[in-house]
């Protein structure tokens, strides 16, 4: 399958170990990701407060570079991405003369956005495209013993109408099925839904450390041997900032956290070396030794 492939800024640039995780786990997926490397960031949200047009066009530009290329879809890693993503679609959808204001400030690089563009997180694409059954039998490295704590965050579960989660499409539920397609336990606890604290980190650092130091130290306390999370930004302010975060909530935390295509490919049998896990504030390292059943048949790579 061939995607349209839109990475997100902050795994390009501040975590690439992220950014090339996908890059190793595609092939084994049979994915051919067609990057758009010309895209630039979603705005996170914060672009549309102060300039919603400015947002929008932003937005669009990357749903054009998709469109012009051969994929089925657009794909992205970053669920900050997915949401503020949709948010702006489906204001460019649902008013055609909105969407024609936009695409004129697009038309000086010759590009357009038409209405119909479906992007999904690579979570979605995992469950809906892929499917877990094929997942299952792609797995080499069943995630045996692993207690896996899953960290939806904020922009991939709500608004609920917007990201089309209902019965037939329990996408706020996918993360717990990944885990168990890859053989993992689910360890839920009460930070598995709220928001890790990034969106406040610059005006609040220490309400933003200490919302990060709770789910992680919840997640702790529920026997999970690690997180897993769909969004960079997540993964920034609970694995960067987690020593920091330890000093606000006045406890030890040491919870490794990983990105799904991560974890993913730990299942498909690629190494932590080549997950770039050595990049890691936490190595996963400290908590699971990859060398023994905790991960069936890991190499002792590092």
């Amino acid at each position: 399958m061939k995607v349209a492939y839109w990475p997100g800024c902050v795994s390009r640039g501040f975590t690439p170990e992220l950014h090339g995780s996908m890059a190793k786990v595609a092939p084994l997926l049979d994915l051919e990701l067609i990057e758009l490397d010309r895209a630039a960031c979603c705005g996170a949200g914060v672009i549309a407060e102060h300039n919603q047009e400015l947002a929008d066009t932003l937005n669009a530009r990357t749903f054009a570079l998709a469109q012009r290329t051969d994929g089925e879809l657009m794909m992205n890693i970053c669920s900050t991405c997915q949401g503020a993503q949709s948010e702006c679609q489906e204001r460019l959808d649902a008013n055609s003369d909105y969407r024609e204001q936009v695409n004129a400030s697009l038309a000086e690089e010759a590009l357009r956005y038409d209405k119909g563009l479906t992007n999904k997180n690579f979570l979605w694409l995992l469950v809906e495209d892929i499917g877990l059954d094929a997942l299952r039998e792609k797995v080499r490295r069943p995630l045996t013993d692993l207690r896996v704590g899953p960290f939806y965050g904020c922009y991939i579960v709500r608004p609920v109408d917007r990201l089309g989660i209902g019965a037939e499409r329990p996408r706020d539920r996918y993360l717990h099925q990944v885990i168990e397609a890859l053989g993992g336990t689910v360890i839920n606890y009460a930070g598995v839904y709220k928001c890790c604290g990034f969106p406040i980190v610059t005006m609040n650092k220490e309400a933003s450390l200490a919302q990060a130091g709770r789910h992680l130290g919840d997640a702790i306390d529920a026997e999970a041997d690690c997180l897993v999370v769909p969004c960079p930004l997540c993964h920034l302010n609970l694995d960067l900032q987690q020593p920091a975060a330890s000093r606000v909530v006045g406890r030890d935390l040491g919870m490794p956290v990983l990105h799904l295509p991560q974890l993913v490919g730990l299942a498909l049998g690629l190494s932590a070396k080549e997950l770039g896990m050595s990049k890691h504030i936490v190595r996963p390292t400290s908590v699971i030794d990859w060398s023994t059943a905790v991960v069936a048949g890991a190499s002792a790579e590092r």
